[in-house]
């Protein structure tokens, strides 16, 4: 692939299983999953027989009965072997309340439940402990955005605000923002938890710690060759951003009241956002993006039509009363399959570090 050729963001759908209470509120299965052909097809609880389902069509869905780590091989083992080749890569999981986003990301306490950022930290830590004639430098930040505030969760006072800038060569950046550097897979795992334990998290009517922020974990990859008898290799930059959005969601369907109410509005603002952003890339009739409408845009702009490599998770519910939610989910997720990025490989940047050490 030449180093300014566009490719369009990849798009991939997962539809969790319907959870005990859906199945003791005697709730109907609508969405039906075709992993061979990458469908997903919605059939509408109110309409009559003869109206046909909507049908859509992705790079891959996955079904209800996925394994996590099918998951993470077929949509996230590309994108991080791109950063560990200096790529910028973005992953980030979109949907209502409670279809399992945070799954998809986080995943459960076993291997085998272990969603996409775990699993992503053995991978990366598989291929630097292998690697021969190479030098490696690993850090990692996490920031959450919450009520459009930027929020350090690495940071000794989480609830301090940052602010956003942009720089004419690195681009948007988050000022003052903690790096740390990484050795080992515990090392990256203790950062992680370190920053869950200050994140906004709260009950709603349809999932009882709904993520009520944004929250972006940042691996910054540095190599730089070492072999030939070359101390001064050049030095590749590849980072990889692991995105858990809030939900999208009605606020009458989760009961959000006072607090909840206003993150909500906040929340469903920056994915507004976001889905403007989206369709002003998709239509291109504009030449302004929006990117500055939501601090989270602001943050995505690289992933978002820029030197990114990205995925987008869409999860869905597959129960008869979020057919209004779901077919929203996939027609946002069937627009940002438009979107053409340009990755290039980030070598010699100003700001690597592994020169210093």
């Amino acid at each position: 692939m030449s180093s300014n050729s566009a490719e369009c963001v990849k798009v991939m759908v997962r539809c969790r299983p319907l959870n005990s209470k859906e199945k003791a509120d005697g709730r109907t299965k609508i969405v039906d999953m075709d992993t061979k052909t990458g469908q997903v097809v919605l059939h509408n609880p109110k309409a009559d027989a003869s109206e046909p389902p909507k049908v859509f069509t992705f790079d891959t869905v996955f079904d209800a009965d996925v394994a996590q780590k099918d998951v993470y091989d077929k949509a996230a083992r590309p994108i991080v072997n791109n950063v560990m080749e200096g790529y910028n890569g973005t992953i980030f999981a979109y949907g209502q309340t409670g279809t399992g986003k945070t799954h998809t990301m986080d995943g459960g306490p076993t291997p085998e439940l272990q969603g996409i950022i775990p699993n992503s930290f053995e991978h990366i830590f598989h291929d630097v402990e292998s690697s021969e004639g190479k030098q490696w430098m690993v850090r990692a930040s996490f920031l959450e955005i919450y009520n459009e505030e930027v929020r350090d969760l690495l940071s000794k006072d989480p609830k301090n605000k940052l602010d956003v800038k942009e720089h004419k060569d690195s681009g948007v950046y988050v000022k003052g923002l903690n790096a740390f550097v990484v050795k080992s897979v515990p090392e990256l795992r203790n950062v992680l938890e370190v920053g869950k334990k200050n994140r906004s998290v709260g009950a709603t009517l349809m999932n009882q710690d709904s993520s009520r922020s944004h929250c972006i974990f940042t691996i910054t990859i540095e190599t730089i060759e070492t072999a030939q008898g070359n101390p001064d290799g050049h030095i590749r930059v590849g980072k990889l951003n692991l995105v858990d959005l809030a939900g999208s969601e009605r606020q009458s369907k989760t009961g959000a009241t006072g607090d909840r109410l206003k993150e909500a509005t906040k929340i469903n603002l920056s994915l507004s956002a976001l889905g403007n952003v989206i369709s002003a890339l998709v239509d291109g009739k504009s030449g302004h993006v929006p990117y500055r409408d939501s601090k989270l845009t602001r943050l995505l702009q690289d992933s978002l039509g820029g030197n990114t490599k990205t995925l987008m998770m869409a999860n869905v519910g597959p129960a008869d009363y979020n057919f209004d939610e779901t077919l929203s989910t996939l027609r946002y997720a069937n627009r940002a399959k438009n979107i053409k990025n340009k990755p290039r490989i980030n070598e010699d940047p100003k700001d690597a570090m592994l020169r210093e050490f």
